[in-house]
């Protein structure tokens, strides 16, 4: 499926797409290296992803749809457009809109204690003066615990979410429950998102799946959308199947997630794209959306973290965006959305090495829309001593992420505590590139012993612990 658009300007967008597409380069090169250009086949084929499914907006609608590869390595069913695909945590950004909704209305409140209106379970005492609110929760600052879900195999027997809450068998995390001061510090929480999901059915009375599909999915004509867990017999035949990172099909064929707001919406990049033109309307001023214009201006706020209400935010004026990826067993998903440019792209794919081809096949996007960031640069290393680099080894940390540094060739590798190693080349004596993005990565010396003392990734500074 490819939305048509008017006139001849739509179509030249949809041929230079598809050409990207077939001839992408990398987003950083280093200087006496060789590259060549890959199609998206080859790039999926070298990562041992059996499939992807991308939609992209221009000027607030969709102009360009396509699928490649495959829905199901085993049975060789081919994705299509409307091949369901999980979401995961962009499951989030979707259900805080539903909540927001609820804000519109008068039956939730961004800043009461939110143990007020749970019923079915409560936040458990603690010994902080704040207190857990519906801001916080969409913010991930209410100082709750649980990063993600693992979620569970098909023939496991699930938890109910409060179960999951509880940390109770047969739930497989821990409990959720406050341990920093609410309101102190960004960390995200898909505990605190799952909370948010018992809070928006305790206040309704309703499932939450059909409570999302009466706020959100229907009104937005996300037709090919639905948070139910564990699906239907026919949307499961029709879903795509989760691979593992050598393209296997996990067992069962996907995982399921009772932490249905955090992590269980299945969906299409179309779909999440009309979400995407909704939201972007709605900070404009355009009334008749899932939001009022003054609600989606706060939600797309930055506050601690760079976040907002449900969404990552970045940039400013033209370029502002607001983003959010994807890690389920087996799927991998991102979506950026830039409002005044009226421009969005969403991609997910079924296999657990989807990343290695989501962020090359975005920036080759990117450059055809002109988003900033997508232009090719080149990395040119410097000869930095060998002891100098032995200091800068060791386990550096920050309440939002955390990596090992360790050598390689003549630099150094970022092995994140989640995530893939990336490389990182010297600039000078304690400063780096990382060849992923071209990212800086500085390290700081105590000014007396000279010792390593932390480093600096972008805006985070990260402690040396070891």
């Amino acid at each position: 499926m490819v939305q048509q658009p008017a006139g001849p300007d739509g179509e030249a967008i949809q041929q230079r797409l598809e050409q990207a597409l077939q001839t992408m380069v990398p987003l950083v090169k280093v200087a006496g290296r060789t590259y060549r250009s890959r199609t998206v086949a080859e790039l999926m084929q070298s990562e041992n992803v059996p499939g992807i499914s991308v939609a992209v907006v221009d000027d607030g609608r969709i102009v360009w749809a396509r699928a490649y590869g495959l829905a199901d390595r085993a049975t060789g069913r081919m994705a299509t457009p409307e091949t369901l695909f999980q979401a995961a945590s962009i499951s989030k950004p979707v259900a805080a809109t539903g909540a927001l909704a609820l804000v519109d209305q008068g039956v939730l409140s961004l800043d009461r204690p939110v143990n007020e209106q749970l019923t079915s379970w409560q936040v458990p005492a603690h010994d902080f003066s704040e207190t857990v609110t519906l801001r916080r929760l969409l913010s991930h600052t209410a100082g709750l615990t649980v990063h993600g879900f693992p979620g569970y195999s098909s023939e496991a027997l699930l938890p109910t979410v409060v179960q999951v809450l509880n940390g109770a068998p047969p739930a497989n995390t821990e409990t959720v429950r406050v341990d920093v001061q609410p309101g102190s510090r960004w960390r995200y929480s898909g505990g605190g998102i799952t909370v948010a999901q018992v809070l928006m059915s305790d206040a309704t009375a309703e499932p939450f799946p059909a409570l999302m599909d009466r706020l959100v999915l229907r009104p937005l004509g996300m037709a090919h959308s639905t948070y139910k867990q564990p699906l239907n017999e026919a949307d499961a035949a029709a879903a795509a199947t989760a691979h593992n990172a050598k393209g296997e099909p996990i067992a069962g064929r996907f995982h399921v997630y009772p932490e249905m707001a955090a992590a269980g919406l299945w969906t299409t990049p179309s779909d999440l794209a009309r979400w995407a033109v909704a939201l972007s309307s709605a900070f404009k001023g355009e009334a008749g959306g899932p939001l009022r214009p003054e609600t989606a201006r706060a939600m797309l706020t930055p506050g601690m973290g760079d976040w907002g209400l449900g969404v990552g935010l970045q940039g400013e004026g033209n370029d502002m965006r607001f983003w959010h990826n994807g890690v389920n067993e087996g799927f991998r998903s991102i979506f950026f959305s830039y409002p005044h440019r009226r421009q969005a792209v969403v991609i997910m794919a079924n296999g657990e090495t989807g990343n290695e081809v989501l962020g090359p096949v975005r920036v080759a996007i990117g450059r055809v829309l002109g988003w900033p960031g997508s232009e090719q640069r080149t990395i040119t290393p410097v000869p930095v001593s060998r002891k100098s680099r032995f200091e800068q080894v060791g386990y550096y940390t920050h309440p939002s992420f955390s990596a090992h540094i360790g050598l390689r060739d003549d630099g150094l590798v970022l092995v994140p505590s989640q995530g893939d190693p990336v490389e990182a080349l010297p600039q000078q004596e304690d400063v780096y590139a990382l060849t992923e993005r071209g990212d800086r990565m500085e390290f700081q010396r105590d000014k007396r012993s000279g010792r390593i003392t932390s480093l600096t990734l972008g805006r985070l500074t990260l402690q040396r612990v070891r």
